[in-house]
Parts: structure tokens; C-alpha cells; sequence
């Protein structure tokens, strides 16, 4: 049975952090390490960034914010036309209940459901290709009009937020939205509690816009040569890994990772009986692909805990969070040899 408490996987899960609104999830990382005794920092673009140790080589990161969507357009039935926050699945997404806030801080419910959705009005539904034309929000409100939409204060840009229905389950499995990539910042936050007072040159970094393309591209301190990505790790047909192991990316559709990370990151699973998996991932790309293409002169490595039905209602499970923990740790250790110990 694992040692670990999951309440701030839980806590921080059930954060809103869709990309572009990550202020709460942000705040909420850095009350965490503080209150383990570090001076974490808020990069201008408001990633969260902690050091360590002093002058730190190997930074190790993972990204806070999630998808979600943004009003897009008031329809004149008085539902909700909207636009996608990063890669969120239609088909995975039909059906949830959503939150919309507002530019003055009220917070309205509803659903995302199809254009005409009842069975008893529409049998082609089951037929109908799910798209940003032919769906949209219902808002918990008698609204009827974009008369009355305008009254309750709704505009466009406002951003929606998805409930993610998180589950820790006796056998280990955790069942919720977001598990990509908030498992991966409580990776981080579990080695922040390892590394109190141990004064090794690492440096856990928070991004804020990965599921749009630009959170690692900046921010880290200017001593970091070595980056050590924690996202999810990809599991289907394609892929060996699994929800009980971390995997290891050899390669994404932006390339390959570096070769001696991987070798090293290997060799030290092998070594420590760490349960991984190596993959290559057809479809993906990371905050240490962002890096590279803004032209960071870093070594970048990728792993994380298999996340099944990504984007979608995910789900993993302990041995795979506490597999990835384990081989960030000997990461650390092997780098940095007994600075690293207490």
C-alpha cells in the first residue's frame, strides 16, 4: 500500500486551470512550496519556478494547465457557441458539465451537449460528426435569448472550465480529467518534499501554456542546461507503455529526445527494478519540444506515467506515479552523487 497521500493530486485536479487561466493552480503550487520552506518564483509569463539548490543545472518540469474552452459566440436560443482550449476531445467531452467565469468573477454551470440532442427528436444523432459547428453549451439558467445571456453578464471570451469527476479507487487506479499533465506536477511536488534542505542544483519548473504550444519555451534560470520533462506517457496500439509503469519517450512527432538522457534514464530503471516502459508517440508534443524549438541550448529528456484515454476521461494508477517519482529521484542521485542525499 502506498505511503503517499494523493490530496494534493486531488486538490490540485480540481483546480480550474485551462490554458490561460492558471492563476489559482499557480497560487495554489507556490502556498504548497512555501510551506515546505522554498522561495519559489512566478516567471512574468506565470509559470512557477523552484529552485533546489544554488545555481541549478537540471531542470525538471511539467505543466499546470489543462484543457478547457472559451465562449465564442452568444446563439440566439440562448445557448453557448464555443472554442477549444488545446486538444480537448468532442466525442470524450459531449455530455460534461461545465463552469463558465466571467470577466467579473461569476461563475455560471451548464453542459456541452450536440445541436438538437434528444433521441426523440433527432435520429441521425448517433450519425452526426461532433464539431465546434454543430455543438454547444446549455447554460443551467432560463435563458432563451441572447437578450437574455447578455443579462447575466456572459460575453465572449469568458473561459469554461470541465468538471473533472476525480476517483482514487482501492486498487490503485485514479480515474480524472487533467491526469495529463497534473500527475506530472505532483511528481514534482513529491520530490520538492525529498529535497528539503538537501541543496542540489535542480530546479522544478511549472508551465503554464503547454497544451497551446509555448509553455517551456522560456523561464527557466540561466544556468539550466539539462531538462528533464514529466508528462504523461502515451498509452494505445501503438505504444508498450502502461498505467503502472513510467514510460520512457525515445521520440514524439517533433523528434527525437536526447540519446544520453534516455540511455542514462534506461540504465538507471534497469539498475533500481524501476517498472518502465520506452515508447515512441505518434502524435504528441511536449514543453521540451517548445524548448528546443525556441532554441534552448538544453539536453531534453521526456518521461511520465502512462495516462490511458488521453484528453478524454483518463485515468492511471499509483505505481506509475510512484514509478516516475523513483526514477526522477536516482536521475537526481546519478547526476549529483551524495550532494543529492541527506
Amino acid at each position: 500500500m502506498s505511503k503517499i497521500s494523493y490530496q494534493p493530486l486531488q486538490e490540485l485536479l480540481e483546480i480550474d486551470s485551462p490554458s490561460g487561466y492558471t492563476y489559482d493552480a499557480c497560487d495554489y503550487i507556490v502556498a504548497y512550496l512555501k510551506d515546505l520552506g522554498y522561495s519559489p518564483e512566478l516567471t512574468n509569463k506565470g509559470a512557477v519556478r523552484c529552485s533546489f539548490g544554488d545555481k541549478p543545472t537540471l531542470a525538471i518540469a511539467a505543466h499546470v494547465d489543462t484543457l478547457g474552452a472559451i465562449v465564442s459566440g452568444i446563439n440566439s436560443n440562448g445557448t453557448l457557441g464555443f472554442s477549444l482550449l488545446g486538444g480537448l476531445s468532442l466525442t470524450g467531452a459531449e455530455g460534461e458539465y461545465v463552469r463558465i467565469r466571467t470577466l467579473d468573477d461569476k461563475i455560471y454551470t451548464g453542459t456541452i451537449l450536440l445541436n438538437d440532442p434528444s433521441s426523440h427528436t433527432n435520429n441521425s444523432r448517433e450519425k452526426t460528426d461532433r464539431n465546434l459547428k454543430n455543438m454547444h453549451i446549455r447554460l443551467d439558467e432560463e435563458v432563451y435569448n441572447r437578450k437574455d445571456i447578455d443579462a447575466l453578464g456572459i460575453c465572449i471570451g469568458d473561459i469554461i472550465c470541465l468538471d473533472v469527476n476525480y476517483e482514487e479507487k482501492e486498487s490503485g487506479f485514479i480515474k480524472s480529467r487533467f491526469l495529463d499533465n497534473k500527475a506530472g506536477c505532483f511528481v514534482l511536488m513529491e520530490l520538492a518534499k525529498k529535497y528539503v534542505g538537501k541543496n542540489v542544483p535542480v530546479e522544478i519548473f511549472f508551465s503554464n501554456y503547454e497544451e497551446v504550444g509555448h509553455g517551456g519555451t522560456c523561464g527557466y534560470s540561466p544556468t539550466i542546461s539539462d531538462l528533464l520533462v514529466i508528462d504523461m506517457g502515451v498509452l494505445g496500439d501503438a505504444c508498450e507503455g502502461n498505467e503502472v509503469s513510467c514510460s520512457i519517450c525515445a521520440k514524439d512527432s517533433t523528434g527525437p529526445y536526447d540519446y544520453r538522457m534516455r540511455q542514462s534514464l534506461v540504465r538507471l530503471a534497469r539498475a533500481k527494478n524501476i517498472a518502465y516502459k520506452q515508447d515512441v508517440y505518434p502524435f504528441y508534443g511536449s514543453d521540451g519540444s517548445a524548448a528546443l524549438r525556441a532554441g534552448n541550448d538544453m539536453r531534453v529528456g521526456l518521461i511520465g506515467p502512462g495516462v490511458a484515454a488521453s484528453h478524454s476521461t483518463e485515468r492511471t494508477h499509483k505505481k506509475g506515479i510512484e514509478a516516475t517519482i523513483d526514477l526522477c529521484e536516482v536521475f537526481i542521485e546519478d547526476q549529483f552523487g551524495r550532494k543529492s542525499r541527506k
